[in-house]
């Protein structure tokens, strides 16, 4: 899964928080302007691959994070290659990628390699299997410019709806102070998935460093006590104090500046004055439950579980895909004819079996959620849900339905896309038409199945 968006829109801060380890830096360095790539390894190690395909391995700095200096120029640096002994990422790579619209040169153009135009930068990230892309309130031009340029680079199936999630990231920061920003943040997330469409399945409103400070236990004991020293202060005066960041250093306070400024980096301003009403409403409150609080108040928890829904599930399925259209080039290019030929029957061999009919109906679904085909409204939604879910109750919108009524449902459907396919589809709408009238039989097929 890469983790793509511009320059300090929170990318490394939501990796951290995605992983649950404060291991890759979020302050400008040489690391973060090259891909990243954090996966499962036996032990913490980091290797440094150039473009001549060398690997120079580094320990963690002292921090337990990337070191911000990787002992090679940025120039010659094709990806970072993260090993951690993180659960996380058992059954999850997670590629942090340099930000967009870098304010130097040199820095958009190792951007615009990284979504695919340096082949060489690029290889980590074109071999993505979803996005998740990550902004801050409000969608640019050149935000849709790098998704479509992740469209161009990944696999088919890669850069879309179907597969590909936008964040509103920072969220915390929509009001400012200890405001709380979920009424602003929740609409204006429903506002840019509008505008995104067709280049992302949904947007989902985190608080990033909120996010990071619980996931990865940066959250002690001490600042939970600090937060105690500062929720018994008089309202007027803590929100004096919670008014701006400056004003939260230079006050007279009970606690000190050092400590202060800790909070900051923790939890900034709207952490701040969650953690004190939470402490104030229960000074007994421990810190384990403090943490768990600020976890939720996130917005995480949704991501976590967008991501298990639009990814995980399917997550074969996505392999795949991604193996088979790289085949399918394989067989028009680079192999001698007769090679070609036995690729393309062997693919066309696969591709008859039932078990590989989704990967037809997420390409289907991928094409009418682009726009790429365009279906009537409520065509591409049951498409959608047929390609992306397993649960024939929700695809069938029938949540009480029995198995016989599901079975029913799951014909007449195929016989509607059936009717469509012969009488008023184009030939692309009826191409897409009859993926889907099989995909309705399938379904029938595997209700009355788990029915007897």
């Amino acid at each position: 899964m890469a983790v793509a968006g511009r320059l300090k829109a929170g990318k490394s801060t939501l990796v951290n928080a995605l992983i649950g380890r404060r291991v890759a830096p979020t302050a400008a360095g040489e690391c973060t302007r090259v891909v990243t790539r954090f996966r499962y390894g036996p032990a913490d190690r980091i290797d440094v691959v150039t473009r001549d395909g060398a690997r120079h391995s580094l320990p963690l700095d002292e921090d337990g994070m990337v070191p911000a200096r990787l002992g090679v120029p940025a120039a010659r640096i094709a990806h970072v290659d993260v090993a951690l002994t993180t659960d996380r990422l058992r059954d999850l790579t997670v590629v942090d990628t340099p930000g967009l619209s870098s304010t130097d040169t040199a820095g958009s153009a190792r951007a615009e390699a990284a979504v695919g135009i340096d082949d060489d930068s690029a290889g980590e990230v074109a071999a993505a299997e979803a996005v998740v892309y990550v902004f801050t309130q409000a969608v640019r031009a050149d935000d849709v410019r790098a998704l479509d340029a992740f469209h161009t680079a990944s696999a088919r199936l890669a850069t879309s709806p179907i597969n590909a999630i936008g964040v509103l990231a920072k969220v915390d920061t929509l009001v400012g102070g200890p405001h709380d920003p979920w009424p602003v943040a929740g609409p204006l997330a429903t506002q840019q998935a509008g505008l995104l469409a067709r280049t992302v399945g949904d947007v989902v409103p985190v608080a990033g460093l909120l996010a990071e400070t619980a996931e990865s236990g940066r959250l002690t004991g001490g600042d939970r006590d600090a937060l105690a020293k500062l929720a018994v202060l008089p309202a007027t005066e803590l929100n004096l104090l919670l008014t701006s960041a400056d004003l939260f250093r230079s006050r007279p306070a009970p606690v000190g500046r050092d400590q202060r400024e800790r909070l900051l980096t923790r939890l900034d301003l709207y952490g701040v004055g969650f953690s004190c009403a939470q402490l104030a409403a229960d000074p007994r409150l421990s810190t384990g439950e403090l943490v768990r609080r600020l976890a939720a108040a996130s917005g995480l928890a949704r991501l976590s579980a967008t991501v298990d829904q639009a990814f995980r599930w399917r997550s074969d399925a996505i392999k795949a895909g991604w193996a088979l259209t790289r085949l399918e080039r394989l067989s028009r290019h680079g192999l001698q004819r007769h090679d070609q030929e036995t690729v393309r029957d062997a693919l066309e061999a696969a591709l008859r079996d039932p078990a590989y009919h989704r990967l037809r109906l997420l390409d289907a679904a991928q094409r009418a959620a682009t726009g790429a085909v365009a279906l009537p409204g409520d065509w591409e939604q049951e498409l959608i849900r047929l390609a992306t879910s397993d649960d024939p109750r929700w695809i069938l919108r029938l949540p009480a339905a029995g198995d016989g009524e599901l079975a029913t449902a799951a014909v007449a459907a195929a016989g509607r896309w059936r009717a469509y396919a012969v009488d008023g589809a184009g030939p692309a709408q009826a191409r897409i038409a009859q993926v889907a009238h099989r995909g309705f039989q399938l379904l029938a097929q595997e209700v009355r199945r788990c029915a007897t």
